[in-house]
Protein backbone atom coordinates (compact mmCIF):
# COMPACT_ATOMS: atom_id res chain seq x y z
CA UNK A 1 0.00 0.00 0.00
CA UNK A 2 1.37 3.39 -0.95
CA UNK A 3 2.10 5.65 2.01
CA UNK A 4 0.98 9.23 1.59
CA UNK A 5 2.76 11.85 3.68
CA UNK A 6 1.02 15.07 4.51
CA UNK A 7 2.40 18.14 6.22
CA UNK A 8 4.39 16.49 8.94
CA UNK A 9 7.58 18.56 8.95
CA UNK A 10 8.01 22.02 10.36
CA UNK A 11 8.78 23.45 6.92
CA UNK A 12 5.32 22.46 5.69
CA UNK A 13 3.35 23.57 8.72
CA UNK A 14 1.66 26.94 9.22
CA UNK A 15 2.90 29.09 12.06
CA UNK A 16 1.23 28.21 15.33
CA UNK A 17 0.90 31.95 15.95
CA UNK A 18 -1.03 32.53 12.74
CA UNK A 19 -4.21 34.47 13.65
CA UNK A 20 -6.39 32.46 11.26
CA UNK A 21 -5.38 29.11 12.73
CA UNK A 22 -5.74 30.40 16.28
CA UNK A 23 -9.22 31.78 15.51
CA UNK A 24 -10.37 28.42 14.13
CA UNK A 25 -8.96 26.44 17.04
CA UNK A 26 -10.30 28.85 19.65
CA UNK A 27 -13.79 28.88 18.14
CA UNK A 28 -14.09 25.10 17.92
CA UNK A 29 -12.59 24.73 21.40
CA UNK A 30 -15.26 27.07 22.78
CA UNK A 31 -17.66 24.16 22.32
CA UNK A 32 -15.66 22.54 25.11
CA UNK A 33 -16.40 25.44 27.46
CA UNK A 34 -20.13 25.01 26.89
CA UNK A 35 -19.72 21.24 27.26
CA UNK A 36 -17.99 21.70 30.63
CA UNK A 37 -20.37 24.36 31.93
CA UNK A 38 -23.51 22.45 31.01
CA UNK A 39 -22.29 19.19 32.55
CA UNK A 40 -20.93 20.67 35.80
CA UNK A 41 -23.54 23.32 36.60
CA UNK A 42 -25.90 20.58 37.81
CA UNK A 43 -23.70 20.05 40.90
CA UNK A 44 -24.86 23.34 42.41
CA UNK A 45 -28.56 22.71 41.75
CA UNK A 46 -29.17 19.26 43.21
CA UNK A 47 -30.20 20.42 46.68
CA UNK A 48 -32.64 23.02 45.35
CA UNK A 49 -34.13 20.56 42.84
CA UNK A 50 -34.62 17.94 45.55
CA UNK A 51 -36.61 20.47 47.58
CA UNK A 52 -38.46 22.01 44.64
CA UNK A 53 -39.52 18.75 42.99
CA UNK A 54 -39.43 16.48 46.09
CA UNK A 55 -36.91 14.07 44.57
CA UNK A 56 -35.63 10.93 46.30
CA UNK A 57 -32.15 9.53 45.41
CA UNK A 58 -33.57 7.52 42.50
CA UNK A 59 -35.36 10.47 40.87
CA UNK A 60 -32.41 12.77 41.57
CA UNK A 61 -30.27 10.35 39.59
CA UNK A 62 -32.82 10.35 36.77
CA UNK A 63 -32.88 14.17 36.75
CA UNK A 64 -29.10 14.52 36.69
CA UNK A 65 -28.68 11.84 34.02
CA UNK A 66 -31.47 13.20 31.78
CA UNK A 67 -29.07 15.48 29.91
CA UNK A 68 -26.68 12.59 29.48
CA UNK A 69 -29.19 10.53 27.53
CA UNK A 70 -29.39 13.54 25.24
CA UNK A 71 -25.61 13.58 24.95
CA UNK A 72 -25.67 9.90 24.05
CA UNK A 73 -28.14 10.51 21.21
CA UNK A 74 -26.17 13.57 20.09
CA UNK A 75 -22.91 11.65 20.08
CA UNK A 76 -24.41 8.67 18.25
CA UNK A 77 -25.98 10.76 15.50
CA UNK A 78 -23.60 13.72 15.06
CA UNK A 79 -21.10 11.84 12.92
CA UNK A 80 -23.53 11.37 10.04
CA UNK A 81 -24.35 15.07 9.45
CA UNK A 82 -20.77 15.90 10.37
CA UNK A 83 -19.38 13.73 7.55
CA UNK A 84 -22.11 14.86 5.13
CA UNK A 85 -22.45 18.59 5.86
CA UNK A 86 -19.12 19.29 7.57
CA UNK A 87 -18.17 19.69 11.22
CA UNK A 88 -18.39 23.48 11.18
CA UNK A 89 -21.87 23.59 9.64
CA UNK A 90 -23.24 21.01 12.06
CA UNK A 91 -21.67 22.84 15.02
CA UNK A 92 -23.70 25.91 14.05
CA UNK A 93 -26.91 23.94 14.55
CA UNK A 94 -25.65 22.58 17.85
CA UNK A 95 -24.85 26.11 19.03
CA UNK A 96 -28.55 26.93 18.65
CA UNK A 97 -29.34 23.87 20.78
CA UNK A 98 -27.01 25.21 23.48
CA UNK A 99 -28.88 28.53 23.53
CA UNK A 100 -32.32 26.91 23.65
CA UNK A 101 -31.26 24.41 26.31
CA UNK A 102 -29.79 27.04 28.63
CA UNK A 103 -32.71 29.46 28.36
CA UNK A 104 -35.26 26.65 28.58
CA UNK A 105 -33.80 25.26 31.82
CA UNK A 106 -33.83 28.73 33.34
CA UNK A 107 -37.48 29.23 32.41
CA UNK A 108 -38.67 25.64 33.06
CA UNK A 109 -42.26 25.59 34.39
CA UNK A 110 -42.20 22.07 35.88
CA UNK A 111 -39.97 19.00 36.31
CA UNK A 112 -40.87 17.61 32.88
CA UNK A 113 -39.94 20.81 31.05
CA UNK A 114 -36.65 21.01 32.96
CA UNK A 115 -35.79 17.47 31.88
CA UNK A 116 -36.78 18.25 28.28
CA UNK A 117 -34.50 21.28 28.03
CA UNK A 118 -31.67 19.40 29.76
CA UNK A 119 -32.00 16.76 27.05
CA UNK A 120 -31.81 19.48 24.36
CA UNK A 121 -28.65 20.87 25.98
CA UNK A 122 -27.36 17.30 26.14
CA UNK A 123 -27.84 16.85 22.40
CA UNK A 124 -25.58 19.85 21.87
CA UNK A 125 -22.96 18.58 24.30
CA UNK A 126 -22.89 15.11 22.75
CA UNK A 127 -22.72 16.36 19.19
CA UNK A 128 -20.04 18.94 19.86
CA UNK A 129 -17.95 16.41 21.80
CA UNK A 130 -17.68 14.51 18.51
CA UNK A 131 -17.34 17.29 15.96
CA UNK A 132 -15.28 20.00 17.64
CA UNK A 133 -12.25 17.70 18.17
CA UNK A 134 -12.68 16.34 14.63
CA UNK A 135 -12.59 19.88 13.20
CA UNK A 136 -9.51 20.79 15.23
CA UNK A 137 -7.66 17.57 14.35
CA UNK A 138 -8.26 18.15 10.63
CA UNK A 139 -6.81 21.68 10.56
CA UNK A 140 -4.02 21.27 13.15
CA UNK A 141 -0.37 20.73 12.13
CA UNK A 142 0.58 17.08 12.96
CA UNK A 143 3.39 18.00 15.37
CA UNK A 144 1.01 20.23 17.37
CA UNK A 145 -2.21 18.26 16.94
CA UNK A 146 -2.24 16.75 20.43
CA UNK A 147 -1.87 20.08 22.18
CA UNK A 148 -4.36 21.86 19.94
CA UNK A 149 -7.07 19.21 20.27
CA UNK A 150 -6.33 19.22 24.00
CA UNK A 151 -7.34 22.88 23.93
CA UNK A 152 -10.87 21.53 23.60
CA UNK A 153 -10.35 19.59 26.84
CA UNK A 154 -8.91 22.69 28.52
CA UNK A 155 -12.04 24.60 27.61
CA UNK A 156 -14.13 21.77 29.07
CA UNK A 157 -12.22 22.23 32.32
CA UNK A 158 -12.53 26.00 32.09
CA UNK A 159 -16.27 25.59 31.61
CA UNK A 160 -16.44 23.34 34.66
CA UNK A 161 -14.52 25.89 36.73
CA UNK A 162 -16.75 28.73 35.51
CA UNK A 163 -19.82 26.66 36.42
CA UNK A 164 -18.50 26.19 39.96
CA UNK A 165 -17.63 29.88 40.30
CA UNK A 166 -20.98 30.92 38.82
CA UNK A 167 -22.80 28.57 41.19
CA UNK A 168 -20.92 30.00 44.18
CA UNK A 169 -21.64 33.61 43.15
CA UNK A 170 -25.34 32.98 42.54
CA UNK A 171 -25.61 31.01 45.80
CA UNK A 172 -24.17 34.02 47.66
CA UNK A 173 -26.97 36.25 46.30
CA UNK A 174 -29.65 34.59 48.49
CA UNK A 175 -32.12 34.05 45.68
CA UNK A 176 -33.81 31.18 47.51
CA UNK A 177 -35.14 28.17 45.63
CA UNK A 178 -35.08 30.10 42.34
CA UNK A 179 -31.26 30.26 42.28
CA UNK A 180 -31.13 27.03 40.25
CA UNK A 181 -32.89 28.82 37.39
CA UNK A 182 -30.13 31.44 37.18
CA UNK A 183 -27.42 28.79 37.46
CA UNK A 184 -28.79 27.01 34.39
CA UNK A 185 -29.83 30.13 32.44
CA UNK A 186 -26.48 31.94 32.34
CA UNK A 187 -25.08 29.27 30.00
CA UNK A 188 -27.02 30.85 27.14
CA UNK A 189 -24.61 33.83 27.07
CA UNK A 190 -21.45 31.96 25.96
CA UNK A 191 -23.65 29.85 23.66
CA UNK A 192 -24.63 32.97 21.71
CA UNK A 193 -20.96 34.00 21.47
CA UNK A 194 -20.09 30.53 20.15
CA UNK A 195 -22.77 30.76 17.47
CA UNK A 196 -21.55 34.15 16.27
CA UNK A 197 -17.91 33.04 16.10
CA UNK A 198 -18.84 29.96 14.06
CA UNK A 199 -20.05 32.29 11.32
CA UNK A 200 -16.46 33.49 10.81
CA UNK A 201 -14.40 30.31 10.42
CA UNK A 202 -13.96 28.12 7.29
CA UNK A 203 -14.94 24.51 6.75
CA UNK A 204 -12.29 21.82 7.24
CA UNK A 205 -10.03 21.71 4.14
CA UNK A 206 -9.99 17.89 4.28
CA UNK A 207 -13.78 17.76 4.25
CA UNK A 208 -13.91 20.27 1.38
CA UNK A 209 -11.46 18.28 -0.76
CA UNK A 210 -13.50 15.17 -0.09
CA UNK A 211 -16.54 16.99 -1.48
CA UNK A 212 -14.67 18.21 -4.56
CA UNK A 213 -14.56 21.83 -3.39
CA UNK A 214 -10.84 22.20 -4.03
CA UNK A 215 -10.93 25.97 -4.60
CA UNK A 216 -12.70 26.52 -1.29
CA UNK A 217 -10.24 24.15 0.39
CA UNK A 218 -7.34 26.23 -0.95
CA UNK A 219 -8.92 29.35 0.49
CA UNK A 220 -9.45 27.63 3.85
CA UNK A 221 -5.81 26.49 3.99
CA UNK A 222 -4.71 30.02 3.22
CA UNK A 223 -6.85 31.33 6.05
CA UNK A 224 -5.12 29.03 8.54
CA UNK A 225 -1.68 30.29 7.57
CA UNK A 226 -0.34 28.22 4.67
CA UNK A 227 1.48 29.85 1.77
CA UNK A 228 0.82 28.85 -1.85
CA UNK A 229 3.48 26.11 -1.95
CA UNK A 230 2.28 24.61 1.33
CA UNK A 231 -1.31 24.68 0.07
CA UNK A 232 -0.32 22.81 -3.10
CA UNK A 233 1.50 20.10 -1.14
CA UNK A 234 -1.36 19.74 1.35
CA UNK A 235 -4.04 19.52 -1.34
CA UNK A 236 -1.96 16.95 -3.25
CA UNK A 237 -1.49 14.81 -0.12
CA UNK A 238 -5.19 14.92 0.77
CA UNK A 239 -6.26 14.10 -2.81
CA UNK A 240 -3.86 11.17 -3.07
CA UNK A 241 -5.06 9.83 0.27
CA UNK A 242 -8.63 10.15 -0.98
CA UNK A 243 -7.82 8.36 -4.23
CA UNK A 244 -6.17 5.54 -2.31
CA UNK A 245 -9.21 5.25 -0.03
CA UNK A 246 -11.52 5.22 -3.07
CA UNK A 247 -9.49 2.39 -4.61
CA UNK A 248 -9.70 0.34 -1.42
CA UNK A 249 -13.31 1.31 -0.70
CA UNK A 250 -15.23 1.77 -3.99
CA UNK A 251 -18.36 3.87 -3.53
CA UNK A 252 -16.95 5.69 -0.52
CA UNK A 253 -15.37 4.59 2.71
CA UNK A 254 -17.66 2.88 5.21
CA UNK A 255 -17.06 2.40 8.90
CA UNK A 256 -16.81 -1.37 9.38
CA UNK A 257 -15.53 -3.70 12.07
CA UNK A 258 -13.56 -5.73 9.49
CA UNK A 259 -11.53 -2.74 8.32
CA UNK A 260 -11.57 -0.48 11.37
CA UNK A 261 -11.59 -2.85 14.33
CA UNK A 262 -8.39 -1.41 15.81
CA UNK A 263 -9.46 2.26 15.92
CA UNK A 264 -12.98 1.28 17.01
CA UNK A 265 -11.62 -0.68 19.97
CA UNK A 266 -9.18 2.10 20.87
CA UNK A 267 -11.98 4.69 20.79
CA UNK A 268 -14.28 2.52 22.92
CA UNK A 269 -11.56 1.75 25.46
CA UNK A 270 -10.19 5.27 25.90
CA UNK A 271 -13.72 6.68 26.20
CA UNK A 272 -14.98 3.91 28.44
CA UNK A 273 -12.12 4.12 30.90
CA UNK A 274 -12.49 7.91 30.98
CA UNK A 275 -15.92 7.46 32.52
CA UNK A 276 -14.97 4.43 34.63
CA UNK A 277 -12.55 6.74 36.44
CA UNK A 278 -15.72 8.23 37.94
CA UNK A 279 -14.80 11.75 36.83
CA UNK A 280 -18.20 12.97 35.70
CA UNK A 281 -20.13 11.31 38.52
CA UNK A 282 -17.81 13.03 40.98
CA UNK A 283 -18.23 16.38 39.22
CA UNK A 284 -22.03 16.12 39.14
CA UNK A 285 -22.29 15.23 42.84
CA UNK A 286 -19.22 17.10 44.10
CA UNK A 287 -21.16 19.37 46.44
CA UNK A 288 -23.04 16.39 47.88
CA UNK A 289 -19.77 14.45 48.38
CA UNK A 290 -18.11 17.30 50.24
CA UNK A 291 -21.24 17.94 52.28
CA UNK A 292 -21.22 14.28 53.36
CA UNK A 293 -17.48 14.33 54.12
CA UNK A 294 -17.68 17.57 56.10
CA UNK A 295 -14.82 20.03 56.51
CA UNK A 296 -14.23 23.64 57.43
CA UNK A 297 -14.80 24.94 53.89
CA UNK A 298 -18.22 25.09 52.25
CA UNK A 299 -19.06 22.53 49.57
CA UNK A 300 -19.16 25.32 46.97
CA UNK A 301 -15.65 26.51 47.89
CA UNK A 302 -14.23 23.00 47.86
CA UNK A 303 -15.76 22.53 44.40
CA UNK A 304 -14.04 25.71 43.19
CA UNK A 305 -10.70 24.37 44.50
CA UNK A 306 -11.24 21.17 42.51
CA UNK A 307 -12.07 23.25 39.44
CA UNK A 308 -8.85 25.28 39.77
CA UNK A 309 -6.73 22.15 40.15
CA UNK A 310 -8.46 20.65 37.11
CA UNK A 311 -7.65 23.72 35.00
CA UNK A 312 -4.02 23.87 36.15
CA UNK A 313 -3.25 20.23 35.44
CA UNK A 314 -5.10 20.26 32.12
CA UNK A 315 -2.56 22.89 31.01
CA UNK A 316 0.15 20.47 32.14
CA UNK A 317 -1.42 17.83 29.92
CA UNK A 318 -1.54 20.20 26.96
CA UNK A 319 2.18 20.90 27.37
CA UNK A 320 3.14 17.24 27.71
CA UNK A 321 0.87 15.40 25.27
CA UNK A 322 3.03 16.08 22.21
CA UNK A 323 6.24 15.52 24.22
CA UNK A 324 5.63 12.45 26.38
CA UNK A 325 2.85 11.12 24.15
CA UNK A 326 -0.66 9.84 24.70
CA UNK A 327 0.25 6.35 25.94
CA UNK A 328 2.76 7.49 28.57
CA UNK A 329 0.33 10.02 30.04
CA UNK A 330 -2.39 7.36 30.27
CA UNK A 331 -0.07 4.99 32.13
CA UNK A 332 1.06 7.60 34.65
CA UNK A 333 -2.47 8.84 35.19
CA UNK A 334 -3.96 5.37 35.65
CA UNK A 335 -1.57 4.49 38.46
CA UNK A 336 -2.03 7.83 40.25
CA UNK A 337 -5.81 7.80 39.99
CA UNK A 338 -6.05 4.27 41.36
CA UNK A 339 -4.15 5.30 44.50
CA UNK A 340 -6.07 8.55 45.06
CA UNK A 341 -9.48 6.96 44.54
CA UNK A 342 -8.59 4.22 47.02
CA UNK A 343 -7.71 6.84 49.64
CA UNK A 344 -10.95 8.75 48.95
CA UNK A 345 -12.99 5.57 49.28
CA UNK A 346 -11.39 4.62 52.59
CA UNK A 347 -11.91 8.17 53.91
CA UNK A 348 -15.57 8.23 52.84
CA UNK A 349 -16.02 4.89 54.60
CA UNK A 350 -14.54 6.17 57.87
CA UNK A 351 -11.39 4.04 57.69
CA UNK A 352 -9.25 7.16 57.15
CA UNK A 353 -9.78 10.75 58.40
CA UNK A 354 -12.62 12.53 56.54
CA UNK A 355 -10.48 15.59 55.75
CA UNK A 356 -8.44 13.39 53.38
CA UNK A 357 -11.38 13.32 50.94
CA UNK A 358 -10.56 16.80 49.62
CA UNK A 359 -6.86 16.02 49.30
CA UNK A 360 -7.52 12.65 47.66
CA UNK A 361 -9.83 14.22 45.09
CA UNK A 362 -7.30 16.97 44.43
CA UNK A 363 -4.74 14.25 43.75
CA UNK A 364 -7.21 12.35 41.58
CA UNK A 365 -7.85 15.44 39.46
CA UNK A 366 -4.10 16.17 39.25
CA UNK A 367 -3.58 12.73 37.67
CA UNK A 368 -6.82 12.66 35.64
CA UNK A 369 -6.52 16.03 33.91
CA UNK A 370 -3.17 15.53 32.10
CA UNK A 371 -3.82 11.87 31.32
CA UNK A 372 -7.21 10.50 30.27
CA UNK A 373 -8.72 13.99 30.55
CA UNK A 374 -6.32 15.44 27.97
CA UNK A 375 -5.96 12.31 25.84
CA UNK A 376 -9.55 11.14 25.25
CA UNK A 377 -10.69 13.63 22.61
CA UNK A 378 -7.27 13.74 20.94
CA UNK A 379 -7.07 9.97 20.57
CA UNK A 380 -10.66 9.52 19.40
CA UNK A 381 -10.34 12.26 16.78
CA UNK A 382 -7.05 11.07 15.26
CA UNK A 383 -7.21 7.26 14.99
CA UNK A 384 -9.90 7.04 12.27
CA UNK A 385 -9.36 7.65 8.52
CA UNK A 386 -10.69 10.96 7.19
CA UNK A 387 -13.62 9.40 5.33
CA UNK A 388 -15.12 7.95 8.51
CA UNK A 389 -13.64 10.25 11.15
CA UNK A 390 -16.97 11.77 12.15
CA UNK A 391 -18.74 8.42 12.43
CA UNK A 392 -15.77 6.79 14.11
CA UNK A 393 -15.48 9.57 16.63
CA UNK A 394 -19.19 9.13 17.33
CA UNK A 395 -18.48 5.54 18.44
CA UNK A 396 -16.03 6.75 21.07
CA UNK A 397 -18.14 9.71 22.17
CA UNK A 398 -21.30 7.63 22.47
CA UNK A 399 -19.42 5.11 24.61
CA UNK A 400 -18.34 8.00 26.83
CA UNK A 401 -21.84 9.43 27.19
CA UNK A 402 -23.63 6.10 27.51
CA UNK A 403 -21.46 5.07 30.45
CA UNK A 404 -21.71 8.59 31.86
CA UNK A 405 -25.52 8.40 31.91
CA UNK A 406 -25.56 4.98 33.58
CA UNK A 407 -22.98 5.94 36.22
CA UNK A 408 -24.62 9.31 36.95
CA UNK A 409 -28.02 7.67 37.42
CA UNK A 410 -26.66 4.95 39.66
CA UNK A 411 -24.15 6.92 41.74
CA UNK A 412 -26.55 8.41 44.32
CA UNK A 413 -28.28 5.07 44.83
CA UNK A 414 -25.01 3.16 45.36
CA UNK A 415 -23.52 5.96 47.47
CA UNK A 416 -26.61 5.86 49.70
CA UNK A 417 -25.88 2.20 50.41
CA UNK A 418 -22.11 2.63 50.86
CA UNK A 419 -20.27 5.96 50.64
CA UNK A 420 -16.96 4.24 49.89
CA UNK A 421 -18.08 1.65 47.31
CA UNK A 422 -18.22 3.93 44.22
CA UNK A 423 -14.69 5.23 44.85
CA UNK A 424 -13.22 1.76 45.37
CA UNK A 425 -14.91 0.52 42.17
CA UNK A 426 -13.43 3.42 40.19
CA UNK A 427 -9.99 2.67 41.69
CA UNK A 428 -10.15 -0.93 40.44
CA UNK A 429 -11.13 0.32 36.97
CA UNK A 430 -8.08 2.60 36.83
CA UNK A 431 -5.81 -0.30 37.75
CA UNK A 432 -7.39 -2.24 34.88
CA UNK A 433 -6.86 0.71 32.52
CA UNK A 434 -3.14 0.67 33.32
CA UNK A 435 -2.88 -2.96 32.19
CA UNK A 436 -4.95 -2.46 29.02
CA UNK A 437 -3.02 0.64 27.91
CA UNK A 438 0.31 -1.08 28.59
CA UNK A 439 -0.63 -4.12 26.50
CA UNK A 440 -2.83 -2.73 23.71
CA UNK A 441 -2.49 1.03 23.07
CA UNK A 442 -0.09 2.32 20.37
CA UNK A 443 1.53 5.75 20.53
CA UNK A 444 0.14 8.22 17.98
CA UNK A 445 1.94 11.48 18.74
CA UNK A 446 3.26 13.29 15.67
CA UNK A 447 1.74 10.83 13.17
CA UNK A 448 0.14 12.65 10.18
CA UNK A 449 -3.53 11.75 9.78
CA UNK A 450 -2.94 10.31 6.32
CA UNK A 451 -0.37 7.88 7.80
CA UNK A 452 -2.47 6.78 10.77
CA UNK A 453 -3.91 3.83 8.82
CA UNK A 454 -0.46 2.29 8.43
CA UNK A 455 0.38 2.99 12.06
CA UNK A 456 -2.73 1.14 13.25
CA UNK A 457 -2.55 -1.62 10.63
CA UNK A 458 -5.87 -0.73 8.98
CA UNK A 459 -6.30 -2.89 5.89
CA UNK A 460 -8.68 -2.96 2.96
CA UNK A 461 -12.15 -4.40 3.53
Amino acid sequence: MQVVRTTGGSADEPSLLNPGLIACIATAALAGLLFGFDTAVISGTTEAMVRTFRLDPFWLGITVSAALWGTLVGALTAGIPGDRFGSRNTLRVLAVFYVVGGLGCGLAWDWGSLVLFRVIAGLAVGGSSVLAPVYISEIAPPSKRGGLVAAFQFNIILGILLAYVSNAIIASMDLGLSDWRWKFGVSAVPAVVFLLLLLRIPNSPRWLVGRGATAEARDALGRIGMNAAQVDREIDAIERAGEQAATEQPGGERLSWRRHSKPIMLAILVAGFNQLSGINALLYYLNDIFAAAGGSLSADMQAVIIGLVNALFTVVGMLLIDRLGRRTLLLIGSAGMAVCLSVAGLAMGGMLPAHLVLWALIGFIAFFAPSTGAVIWVYISEVFPTGVRGRGSAVGASTHWGLDAVIAAGFPVVAAMSASLPFLFFAVMMALQFVVVLVYFPETKGVPLEEMERKLGIGAA
